[in-house]
């Protein structure tokens, strides 16, 4: 398996439960060396310009469960530029990477990680919880509400038996949102 080729991508907000495209493969896994962090403004998907919302990156430090999808081989070529599409030619928020994965029947797998471009100007980096759930009240773009993307996440992972008690937490403050 060349890097160049990854066969997997690493989901841990929006696409483990919206890859976008029919995995072959779908197992929960682990990212070494990275966690889960609301660190970007969403101005898109999840947000406006004018009232971002808040959304997933992968930053340095500790480890992150979610899933890895397995790219099909017939479409890989599709699949690879909705990817790029998705992740980053849209904002340009994130940064593809090509990293191991710890696949739960043990394997170790190469897949692509979409990691937070800190240097970006959406990038928000870790915010006070209050500040946070500002963001994520408000935000409401073109994939929806920012707060079904947090309660989204959270029953994703409740499904694969993983706890983010900083997602659940924030979600547990956010009040049902007016329709």
């Amino acid at each position: 398996m060349s890097a160049a080729r990854p066969r997997w991508v690493f989901g841990y907000g929006s696409l483990m439960w919206n890859p976008g495209f029919a995995a072959p493969e779908t197992i929960a896994a682990r990212l070494h060396g990275w966690h889960r962090a609301l660190c970007i403004y969403s101005e898109h998907y999840r947000g406006t310009p004018q009232k971002p919302g808040l959304i997933l990156g992968l930053l340095p430090g500790g480890s992150c469960r979610g899933v890895a999808h397995r790219l099909p081989t017939k479409d890989y070529d599709a699949v690879r530029r909705y990817l790029i599409v998705r992740e980053i030619d849209n904002d340009g928020v994130y940064e593809e990477s090509v990293r191991p994965l710890r696949l739960a029947d043990g394997r170790t797998v190469a897949a692509l990680v979409y990691l937070a471009d800190r240097k970006h100007r959406q990038f928000a980096g870790k915010l006070a919880a209050d500040k946070a759930l500002r963001f994520i009240r408000q935000g409401n773009g073109a994939t929806g509400s920012n707060l079904d993307y947090v309660r989204n996440t959270l029953a994703h992972l409740t499904a694969l038996g993983l706890r983010d008690r900083a997602l659940e937490k924030l979600a547990r403050s956010a009040p049902p949102q007016r329709r």
